[in-house]
């Protein structure tokens, strides 16, 4: 959210103290790639840190029978939309499938307004009628929220086109799972994007498993940042997990789409913890597997562990910074389910367009 973008210096953190040789070595970053800074690992824990506990409180609801039908969480893939959002600006814009929580979270939207719309509550984005898949804020550049498998490439690409002709600066960022790729109309965007160097990034998040089937076993291509080469589009593999190397990897990504270049492809290396919705028991892999995920290269435990120890921040301020978000997220829940289901006369409304508007 907003606010945390310049995270607040207490007496704590002023006193921290600087890291050691030993430290700061256990956290160098790969080679070409900066190190964040405190005020930037603070700001991305914060930001992961509440996708994380939404999205918990989120699976809670549903597993109440608060929320209904479709419920796809983020829950492992944080860093992805995070570091993304750190390397764009205001008025770039954002559209994604339907694992799309933390998405609109990272973009600003209010999480009251979300966990309303997943309970179906006239105080949610779409007034309680989209649910989980459905939801937009114009106000936060956010387009969707899709339900249709790959439909929002399409639109993405159609974003790219409006800012191309409008020449306004402005750069897509489109985002799809590794099961969306081998959509044909993700081809047809490719080649129209290329075609007119449009400014959008594809944003590929690759957490293995699509809809619950190995990508080794659904793709003849398995690296889906070569999907453009045919049509002259450069890419990338990004490490998913790694807040700072999605940042980095973005920077370069909508500095060559802003500037004129055309569209760019960043497979994104990432991981779900959970099954592929709530429904779905994720018997095609080991909880081994999962845990080995969650315990070596979780992107909240990663930068907690820096701030930690490279930053020398205190586990006090940390513990305070989750306690926040926590109550965060249980006014969202409280508002959620509170707040009034919406009228039987929003049936009639929001299906014409009012052409006098």
């Amino acid at each position: 959210m907003d606010a945390a973008k310049e995270p607040a210096k207490d007496a704590s953190s002023s006193q921290s103290q600087a890291a050691s040789p030993q430290a700061a070595e256990a956290h160098k970053p790969a080679p070409n790639m900066p190190q964040f800074t405190r005020d930037e690992d603070l700001h991305a824990y914060h930001e992961m840190l509440l996708i994380r506990r939404f999205e918990e409180k989120a699976g809670q609801l549903y597993g109440m029978g608060l929320i209904g039908g479709f419920c796809h969480l983020y829950i492992g893939q944080e860093a992805v939309v995070i570091g993304m959002q750190m390397a764009s600006v205001e008025g770039d814009q954002v559209i994604t499938g339907y694992r799309d929580h933390g998405h609109m979270l990272a973009c600003g939207m209010d999480p009251k307004g979300v966990m309303a719309e997943l309970t179906g509550r006239r105080g949610g984005y779409s007034r309680g009628k989209g649910g989980s898949m459905h939801m937009f804020s114009r106000e936060k550049q956010f387009f969707g929220g899709h339900g249709i498998v790959g439909a929002q490439v399409s639109l993405g690409t159609g974003l790219a086109f409006a800012d191309h002709y409008r020449e306004n600066g402005k750069v897509s960022l489109t985002y799809m799972g590794d099961g969306a790729a081998n959509q044909g109309q993700v081809y047809e965007s490719f080649n129209m994007a290329a075609l007119w160097k449009l400014p959008v990034v594809y944003v590929i998040e690759n957490n293995r498993y699509a809809m619950g089937t190995s990508v080794a076993r659904a793709s003849a291509q398995t690296d889906f940042s070569k999907r453009g080469l045919s049509f002259g589009i450069p890419g990338e593999q990004v490490d998913g997990m790694d807040v700072r190397t999605v940042r980095e990897a973005a920077t370069r990504a909508i500095e060559h789409a802003r500037s004129g270049q055309g569209p760019y492809i960043l497979e994104m290396q990432t991981y779900r913890y959970r099954g592929h919705s709530m429904s779905d028991p994720a018997k095609y892999r080991t909880k081994d597997e999962v845990s080995k995920m969650r315990d070596e290269h979780d992107p909240i435990e990663m930068v907690r562990k820096r701030l930690l120890e490279l930053h020398g921040v205190p586990e006090a301020e940390l513990k305070a910074t989750d306690a926040k978000v926590r109550e965060t997220v249980n006014a969202s829940a409280e508002f959620a389910t509170n707040d009034p289901e919406p009228d039987p006369s929003e049936l009639w409304t929001d299906i014409l367009l009012d052409a006098h508007a």
